[in-house]
């Protein structure tokens, strides 16, 4: 699975309370975590600075925070200066994280597309997975809420399918990591296709719901390969609003996507399906970008 992870935090989106989870992370799978707050430069004056106050009073919040944390897994602080997207990968390559996990503030398409966003900047200049949550899901769990989150992290998976490349791609990349962890961390998929309603007056379906279950019967032979418990479900009605239901219902710890427009011109004139799920989901979305 997962074993070398960067948590990146800006001290609002709650990420920073998981340096108090260590020993819940660990049974994860993760041998190694590295912390990383970006301090903007201070730009008060003519000539950009480093805030060096800023940079010390976060360094000192999160060495107080990870003082308990057990020996066996590798902690990391880094509380650097500068550009947040460019600060990330430099780190996230300095240290071979396998997971980049970060928080996505709620916000309109307009807004991301006028203001852009960390996580769609990251997404066109990385191959590394994006673990993706809302500010609000960490800072409102107890603890005992959260150590049982830390523990779960990628034990259960929805896993949207249309038999497209892009589907294609991202039942490989959970098969590659099922295949490649250690212990069962990652132990159920849910693939869920969404058939879209059309009207009398339009062209038939290109897929029939038989079809589409015959397809994912496959796919799901080809999961179990890897020892994992698969369940498959054909959905009729609009994409988005289907799998935003079934991952309320169901017992999931992410929503698996891809995409390869996700920050691009594409997405100027028709948003993509992950992109509106990574907008609207309130469940952690994992991110997997799709090679050009």
């Amino acid at each position: 699975m997962f074993e070398r992870i960067l948590i990146c935090t800006d001290f609002s989106d709650g990420l920073h309370r998981l340096s108090q989870f260590i020993s819940s992370l660990k049974l994860a799978g993760i041998k190694q975590i590295v912390f990383l707050h970006v301090v903007p430069l201070w730009e008060k004056g003519i000539i950009p600075q480093v805030d060096n106050e800023k940079i010390a009073k976060a360094q000192t919040q999160l060495a107080k925070a990870i003082e308990q944390s057990p020996t066996d897994v590798e902690v990391k602080i880094e509380v650097q200066s500068g550009k947040p997207v460019e600060t990330i990968l430099k780190v996230a390559q300095a240290y071979q994280s396998g997971l980049i996990i970060l928080g996505s503030p709620t916000r309109s398409i307009l807004t991301e597309k006028l203001v852009g966003s960390t996580m769609a900047d990251l997404s066109r200049q990385t191959k590394i997975p994006l673990l993706v949550v809302r500010p609000q899901l960490f800072s409102a769990y107890t603890t005992e809420e959260l150590t049982l989150r830390c523990q779960h992290l990628f034990r259960s998976l929805l896993i949207p399918y249309n038999d497209g490349k892009v589907s294609h791609y991202l039942v490989q990349q959970v098969k590659q990591l099922a295949q490649n962890q250690s212990d069962k961390y990652l132990q159920q998929c849910q693939l869920c296709w969404v058939l879209e309603n059309t009207s009398p007056k339009e062209r038939p379906r290109k897929v029939l719901p038989q079809q589409a279950d015959e397809t994912l019967s496959k796919v799901k032979a080809e999961l179990e390969e890897v020892n994992l418990q698969v369940h498959t479900e054909v959905l009729e009605g609009n994409y988005l609003t289907q799998i935003l239901d079934t991952a309320l219902m169901s017992d999931i710890s992410a929503i698996a996507v891809s995409s390869g427009t996700i920050g691009k011109l594409q997405e100027w004139l028709v948003s993509s399906f992950a992109a509106e799920v990574l907008r609207q989901s309130w469940y952690p979305v994992l991110f997997f970008p799709f090679p050009d």
